[in-house]
């Protein structure tokens, strides 16, 4: 029986539903029963969601809030699954730090992008947000690497000789790649934007879906947004759960994967308490 605090949608292997995600993740979705998380949480930075900016009262009552949708997506991974947690420059220290205790920290990501507009003029701007990538217990876990090699300048391009090797040879071509990601940021009118500030490029969420998932296996984005994880994970066999509390985000990920289904009509999930905001994508 449905959650009266959530609706929820399902077609072909892909569940969106439409709720806060602290309370769906307590009630819908079963203890150790995914095999990945990427979550893209509000920064508390004061950006603006459907008229709502994501600012805190304080930095402990944000880090108090991420601590338990944390804990909650910690208990629904599967041992061996991976969570991708993003986060502001000035958070993430502090959410690496708790958790440590949880989970054991592979990679530190630097997603880098360039920038068109206006950058501090006091100070170096950002031009990257950080990811991080952990996963449950660490002795056994899923990477594909493979699936998401990147071409090798040296091999690939100046085609060099490796001579250390006991029979010289040329530089492999492609190569698995290194921790600092370079995808170019969502922008207005780009084919891939459906009108949301923080949009995540689709390229990005490939990646992390081929290489730390399976076909068949479960995904999960407790802030779900434009439903990019979604949508990758729907274009890559998996199956998957996107969590979002803004009707519009809803809507647009309905639309995206293909769901014939309409909010029309539907009651509005309840409403957000101050430590609820607006999600990202």
């Amino acid at each position: 029986m449905q959650d009266a605090a959530f609706r929820e949608f399902t077609q072909a292997g892909a569940t969106v539903i439409w709720g806060d995600c602290c309370t769906v993740l307590a009630g819908r979705v079963a203890d150790a029963s995914v095999d990945l998380v990427f979550a893209d949480p509000p920064y508390n930075i004061g950006k603006q969601f459907a008229g709502f900016a994501d600012r805190w009262p304080s930095v402990e009552a944000y880090l108090a809030w991420c601590h338990v949708w944390l804990d909650l997506c910690v208990a629904k991974l599967r041992p061996g699954g991976s969570l991708y947690l993003m986060a502001s420059t000035q958070s993430m220290p502090l959410l690496d730090l708790y958790l440590r205790g949880r989970l054991t920290v592979l990679s530190r990501i630097v997603w880098h992008y360039d920038s068109s507009g206006v950058q501090a003029k006091h100070k170096f701007g950002s031009m990257y947000e950080p990811i991080l990538h952990c996963v449950k217990g660490g002795a056994t876990y899923t990477f594909n690497g493979d699936a998401v090699r990147v071409e090798a300048p040296t091999g690939a391009r100046r085609r060099l000789i490796d001579y250390r090797k006991p029979t010289p040879a040329l530089y492999a071509a492609t190569k698995v790649p290194g921790n600092v990601w370079h995808f170019p940021r969502v922008r207005y009118r780009m084919p891939e934007y459906q009108r949301h500030p923080s949009q995540k490029p689709a390229a990005l969420l490939d990646r992390i879906v081929l290489a730390s998932s399976n076909p068949g296996d479960l995904v999960l984005d407790p802030f779900a947004g434009t439903f990019t994880t979604a949508a990758a994970a729907q274009r890559l066999g998996r199956r998957s759960i996107g969590i979002e509390c803004e009707r519009d985000y809803v809507a647009i990920g309905l639309r995206r994967l293909g769901m014939n289904q309409s909010l029309d009509g539907a009651a509005s999930p309840p409403n957000r308490s101050a430590g609820r905001k607006p999600r990202r994508a």
